[in-house]
């Protein structure tokens, strides 16, 4: 965790550029996860001058969280963070509303990156900043399922990939009913599903 506070203090889930400081925590502890595994069949290596010995046992069973974390390095890679100019632009118009940057949905067929998403009640809106392989249809019902599974019912979901009408939207939101248990409820079965 002190790791984390090294880069950024937006390296929680839903912040500004959570996906960047991801990254680079991602990869500096899979380097020292295999530092430290390259280390001990050194160490072994030099003290008993061959390979087999429990040095080498120990520095292979290293290398499985090693390899955990790789897979987690190579999945935030794969992303982008929102981009401060779109970030600037929403932070004009999102005011009170409870809103998280750097979402990233997965499911079985596809993954999904929303760069920004606003929460108020019943009504969740999100910006879509990269457009390319984005199925609204899909999206719409990956999400409604996990939050009908979460006991989240009559929740109206929208995805925007034009930056204009969704700050319009943002601005509409602001006069919906805040309903703060709700807000709250969803946010959080935002945060628990994304990466």
């Amino acid at each position: 965790m002190q790791l984390k506070r090294l880069f950024s203090t937006d390296s929680v889930k839903g912040t500004k550029d959570y996906l960047n400081t991801q990254k680079k925590y991602e990869l500096i502890r899979t380097a020292l996860y295999f530092a430290v595994s390259l280390s001990l069949f050194a160490a072994g290596y030099i003290q008993t001058h061959q390979r087999a010995n429990l040095l080498t046992i120990i520095a292979v069973l290293g290398c499985l969280p090693a390899s955990k974390s790789a897979v987690g390095a190579i999945m935030f890679f794969r992303f982008k963070s929102c981009s401060r100019d779109a970030a600037a632009k929403i932070e004009q118009h999102a005011g009170a509303l409870s809103c998280l940057y750097d979402m990233v949905f997965t499911s079985y067929r596809k993954n999904y990156m929303i760069s920004h998403i606003a929460v108020r009640g019943k009504t969740v809106c999100g910006f879509a900043e990269i457009q390319k392989g984005f199925d609204e249809n899909e999206f719409y019902k990956h999400i409604g399922d996990i939050l009908n599974m979460d006991g989240h019912k009559n929740v109206t979901v929208k995805i925007f990939t034009n930056l204009s009408k969704y700050t319009e939207r943002l601005e509409q939101m602001k006069g919906l009913e805040p309903e703060e248990a709700v807000t709250r409820a969803l946010v959080s079965t935002l945060k628990s599903v994304a990466l």
